[in-house]
């Protein structure tokens, strides 16, 4: 579904990423672990054409995203939560959920929100509220559900359990496992490794810009450099 080859990426003279390549495969669950500074939001910011790449390919369901401005990218059927949440603090909850429609047809909208609420009841109970008053959780639970609005088939989240408690941590994971199971394919950038390798069928190891090791969820969370490195083992 999504193929990203020999990217590399620079902040003025910085190199950020460096001749990365992975891919995602339709219906997976693939997660980008690595330490703060290793380059995955970069990564992720490349894809969604918030950043552009001095070399290589990057292909969402066969076609290139070259030149395809972030807007356009979403129409394509690949939508991004950023590190943040990055809500619209001053609209309400429902008001957010459409905004993220705006590349559905009206008639679609309220079928869009209904499901949303149906999945993530907390926003149905805080519908009318602004979003600015809600907690972590809700926000990371709103910038969710608006992603979920454009109807995505390939859904990026950037450091989805940043900030959150515990309990919240697992509603997340548990969130993005259904999600999936409903037939959205996933691309996770996490710095929780434990959590990310313990629901993702794949994995990629990013250190300074680099991939530096791949394989399953259940491989990664095995493997002794890992455990040293991100499990605390």
């Amino acid at each position: 579904m999504l193929k990203v080859e020999n990217i590399n990426v620079y902040y003025g003279a910085i190199h950020a990423i460096k001749n990365v390549s992975f891919e995602v495969n339709d219906g997976e669950i693939v997660t980008l672990i690595g330490a703060n500074g290793a380059g995955k939001s970069t990564t992720l910011q490349t894809v969604s054409g918030l950043l552009h790449s001095h070399t290589g390919s990057i292909e969402f369901m066969g076609k290139s995203l070259a030149g395809i401005p972030p807007h356009k990218v979403v129409s394509l059927g690949l939508a991004h939560v950023p590190e943040g949440r990055r809500v619209f603090l001053q609209m309400s909850v429902e008001e957010n959920l459409e905004m993220g429609a705006y590349t559905r047809p009206n008639s679609e909208i309220a079928d869009g929100i209904a499901d949303i609420y149906q999945r993530f009841p907390r926003l149905k109970e805080r519908r009318k509220q602004v979003a600015g008053t809600l907690s972590g959780g809700e926000q990371q639970m709103l910038a969710m559900g608006r992603a979920m609005m454009s109807k995505p088939k390939l859904l990026m989240l950037d450091e989805p359990s940043m900030g959150l408690a515990p309990i919240l941590v697992e509603q997340i994971f548990d969130i993005i496992q259904e999600l999936n199971r409903a037939g959205t394919t996933i691309l996770l950038v996490e710095q929780n490794a434990q959590m990310a390798l313990s629901i993702a069928h794949r994995g990629y190891v990013l250190e300074t810009g680099k991939v530096v090791a791949t394989g399953t969820g259940e491989q990664l969370l095995e493997d002794e450099a890992v455990k040293k490195a991100y499990l605390g083992g």
